[in-house]
């Protein structure tokens, strides 16, 4: 088998079957909207003069916050790299 084939074999084995894929996306869709919601409200907070503990609160839902962000944004990078166009 020659190396084009076998990518292309490779490639197909892990494509996400569609209605499961549209499932997924509409999930990250959601949780890209529920997201959207806790970074709002994390902004609002950081308008707020807070005192400690509170500020390092903040700076921790900031934290968690980004890196569902960067999490959402790798999962539905995934799944439209691995749908069929």
């Amino acid at each position: 088998m020659s190396e084009s084939s076998t990518a292309v074999s490779s490639t197909s084995a892990q494509q996400i079957p569609e209605e499961l894929a549209l499932e997924i996306r509409r999930m990250a869709h959601d949780l890209s909207n529920a997201l959207e919601v806790i970074v709002q409200t994390s902004y609002l907070l950081s308008m707020a003069e807070l005192k400690e503990p509170a500020s390092d609160w903040l700076r921790m839902l900031e934290s968690g916050v980004n890196k569902a962000l960067d999490l959402n944004l790798q999962l539905r990078s995934y799944i439209k790299q691995h749908t069929p166009k």
